[in-house]
């Protein structure tokens, strides 16, 4: 066995290998995988072997589509065939939501280049006759995907990186990880230790141990998983081609053709957890015990809709265990405070995601950056919050609803509340329907007196729609009061936090007592962060931004090596927040602060560290609302008071509650982006408009180089908000933009604007097209409809509201 390597993979699934190759492919030789057992021992070898590019996360889907491409590749590198049954994938809909879902998948796929459309049950049976068409009304196809032989692609890959100069040991069991001062890692073995600058957990099963070694406790939990193999079907006798594999989100079942049989399973309602606390070291190639009692009624269920199954025996059942992270997705990426420490686990749809989950690994450990957005795959998506007990009741209310849809407007029940402002009670009190961001409870919208605080999942409009009206109008028109405690918070300090500042940021850094919008850019010049920072002293500076990368921002933070007199520190759990916004708001506050809250006196983006009330706070003119606004930040002691303090002197001016959802109509109103959903590393300054923030006079700030050259060569797309015509559902996201009948880009949120009465979409076209009153169309829900570009904000365009 070697004993140094650039890099050392542990794990010996499809996961594994397939980072193996794609370091290998970047050039990387020196690489080695270390397997405790066999190759493909743990999940891998008794995986159904699926693969399709069904996602409800566009850049997953279309590493899914890598993916699938990239085996012929290996098969002709290696000469090792992946067992390839490229036959496409079927989607059946029961439900008018069901049909919804399709119809967007559908839209999502015109941009992406997938060959996928909505097809007639008559047609859905041609291709899979085995379907009880009465239990349906509607259905997808799909020509990406179909399934491979597990073993045979795994071998695939690592015959491939072979070929490159890559190495595997097999039987090799991984004792412990130490780091060096350099942050490279001594990895000791049962057959000897190896000395190398990156180790890569690609555990799988045993990825939690792998965490173990160095300290961390990675949110992955193994399920149960059941499938079973029929007997030879008379009606699939004599067919030319395999049956499409199919989906069936009513009766929550997968299927597809096996040889003459078929193979089905399914994720049952109430799944069983698998070893939760630690994985068995000499589990390997093994089966758990079959639990058809349990399973017997979704079985049933699947033979209903699909009758000629259950009119054959069986003649195998598999069950076998795989882990899942709490929201499903993988675990992909550096962990924060570890360095050259990198984790790709979590990965249950290995054969659909594990090619273009090697590929986005390989570039970010040799390039420092995946190259493409993945921050719904980012291992920094959750943070202290998903504790083994979050995970354990998160996961199997995951794996029971992978078959069912999950709206726009839907909020999923387990494991909450986690995280609770000190006013969450008063929220509640006050009719609140709430909504979870990186596990902290917030308000979405406010039922009324007399209206129960609940919502019907849709991807039209529900029966909150008047309601988040009713709060739009109310902040425009009066005041509104909203929690911010959900912001992302950051506090940095020291000697040299300006000049640190200077360089992480692309923008002006603020004076004291100011306010600046702060892009943050890679050094590929994309968008990795849309913050504010607000210089409160000299040497003291808050920064505001995205709750839901919290985690993302603070390892990009340690990552940018601030010096030893920087200091930078998460303020989530030490300040609380609250919006103010609307025409009345300076005279709302000017009854709790001594402060002069006149235009004149306290100018938009000015910072003041003041008392309002009885709360000590720090004070700031901003808001996302596009109204006269101010943003309030104290410490948590104090907040409950805060909040009661401004609600009772906001009682005689009208003073309304509002949420997230209101919000976000609001933003829209008035143009404005948010990272996440708009602003995401797949975007330049120039692409979001984001430039106008940038200090290119500035001589050294990360991405300057990248964002130089696109201001001189200009963008190739822009951000833009078009009036989309009206009808019963608003945009989810990433649907198709067309012109002419061809896609020429996506859309990447969207809300009904309450105070202009019109539907509006966000997102990115080609800069040529991005012209006042362009006209495109987006496919909403399978209809054309009208978007038309406004270039300047629908509501009041010269910004004399918000500087009122």
């Amino acid at each position: 066995m070697k004993t140094s390597a650039r890099a050392v993979i542990i794990g010996g699934g499809v996961v594994g290998a397939s980072t193996l190759y794609h370091l290998a492919k970047i050039g990387w030789s020196d690489v080695t995988l270390l397997e405790k057992s066999e190759l493909t021992s743990g999940s891998t070898w008794h995986a159904a072997g699926g693969m399709h590019t069904f996602n409800g996360e566009a850049n997953i889907s279309r590493l899914q589509k890598y993916t699938i491409d990239l085996y012929r590749e290996i098969e002709a590198l290696s000469g090792q065939s992946c067992g390839l049954h490229p036959n496409g994938g079927l989607m059946l809909a029961a439900t008018q939501g069901e049909l919804d879902s399709l119809k967007l998948i559908c839209s999502r796929a015109r941009y992406l280049g997938m060959e996928t459309e909505m097809i007639s049950l008559d047609e859905a049976l041609r291709l899979n006759p085995l379907i009880d068409s009465s239990y349906f009304i509607g259905a997808l196809w799909r020509a990406d995907g179909g399934h491979c032989d597990p073993s045979g692609t795994t071998h695939a890959y690592v015959k491939a990186a072979r070929g490159l100069g890559a190495s595997v040991e097999r039987f090799t069991r991984v004792h412990s990880l130490a780091q060096r001062r350099d942050g490279s890692w001594d990895v000791t073995t049962d057959k000897g230790s190896i000395h190398a600058e990156h180790v890569i957990n690609c555990a799988g099963l045993w990825a939690r141990e792998v965490g173990r070694l160095v300290g961390i406790e990675l949110p992955v939990l193994a399920m149960e998983h059941h499938y079973l193999i029929t007997e030879d079907i008379p009606e699939l006798a004599g067919r030319n081609h395999e049956i499409v594999n199919t989906t069936d989100y009513a009766g929550e079942i997968y299927m597809r053709q096996e040889r003459g049989g078929a193979l089905i399973g399914t994720y049952e309602p109430h799944g069983i957890a698998w070893s939760p606390v630690k994985t068995p070291d000499d589990f390997s190639m093994q089966l758990l015990p079959d639990d058809f009692e349990r399973l017997a009624p979704c079985f049933e269920e699947g033979f209903r809709h699909f009758p000629a199954l259950g009119r054959v025996g069986i003649r195998k059942a598999i069950n076998g265990p795989f882990t899942f992270a709490p929201d499903g997705n993988p675990l992909v990426g550096p962990i924060r405070g570890l360095r050259n420490y990198w984790v790709a686990c979590a990965v249950m749809a290995g054969f659909s995601q594990g090619g273009g989950i090697g590929l986005v690994l390989s570039h970010w450990i040799a390039h420092g950056d995946p190259g493409q957005d993945i921050l719904s795959m980012d291992v920094a998506r959750f943070g202290a919050f998903a504790t083994p007990k979050y995970t354990s009741i998160k996961v199997p209310e995951n794996y029971s609803r992978r078959f069912r849809l999950v709206y726009p407007n839907e909020e999923l029940p387990a494991a909450r509340p986690v995280r609770r402002s000190p006013i969450y009670d008063r929220l509640l009190a006050a009719g609140a329907v709430m909504g979870a961001n990186f596990g902290l409870e917030h308000a979405l919208w406010f039922a009324p007196p007399g209206v129960a605080p609940t919502e019907t999942p849709t991807y039209r409009r529900s029966e909150a729609f008047a309601i988040v009206g009713a709060e739009c109008r109310a902040v425009r028109e009066t005041v509104g009061v909203y929690e911010t405690t959900n912001y992302g918070k950051y506090e940095v300090t020291g000697r040299g936090a300006r000049a640190w500042l200077d360089r992480v940021f692309a923008s002006r850094i603020p004076k004291r007592s100011r306010l600046g919008l702060a892009p943050m850019l890679n050094a590929a010049g994309r968008i990795v962060g849309d913050l504010s920072i607000a210089c409160l002293e000299e040497d003291r500076y808050l920064i505001m931004g995205s709750g839901f990368a919290e985690e993302f921002h603070l390892r990009w933070f340690w990552a940018s090596d601030p010096p030893s007199d920087v200091f930078v520190r998460s303020a989530a759990s030490t300040l609380c927040g609250v919006s103010v916004a609307g025409p009345k708001s300076r005279e709302l506050l000017q009854r709790l602060v001594r402060d002069d809250l006149s235009a004149a006196a306290f100018k938009l983006f000015q910072v003041a560290q003041t008392a309002v009330g009885f709360a000590p706070a720090i004070l700031t003119r901003a808001g996302f609302t596009g109204e006269l606004g101010y943003e309030i930040w104290t410490t948590p002691d104090y907040f409950a008071t805060l909040y009661d303090e401004l609600c009772d002197a906001g009682r005689a001016l009208g003073l309304v509650r509002f949420g997230g959802r209101a919000l976000s109509s609001l933003r829209l109103e008035k143009g404005y982006g948010s990272f996440n959903k708009d602003f995401r590393p797949d975007y330049t300054p120039g692409e979001t408009g984001l430039d106008r923030f940038v200090d290119f006079d500035k001589p050294d700030f990360c991405g300057r180089a990248a964002a130089c050259a696109e201001r001189a060569a200009g963008p190739n797309r822009r951000f833009v908000v078009m009036e989309v015509s009206d009808t019963d559902a608003d945009v989810v996201g990433y649907e198709s933009i067309l012109k002419d009948g061809a896609a020429v880009g996506y859309v990447t949120s969207g809300a009904y604007g309450h105070c202009i009465g019109k539907s509006l979409a966000a997102g990115y076209v080609p800069a040529a097209l991005a012209k006042d009153s362009e006209s495109f169309e987006i496919d909403i829900l399978g209809e054309m409809r009208t978007a038309t570009v406004r270039l300047e904000p629908l509501h009041d365009p010269q910004g004399q509201r918000l500087r009122a």
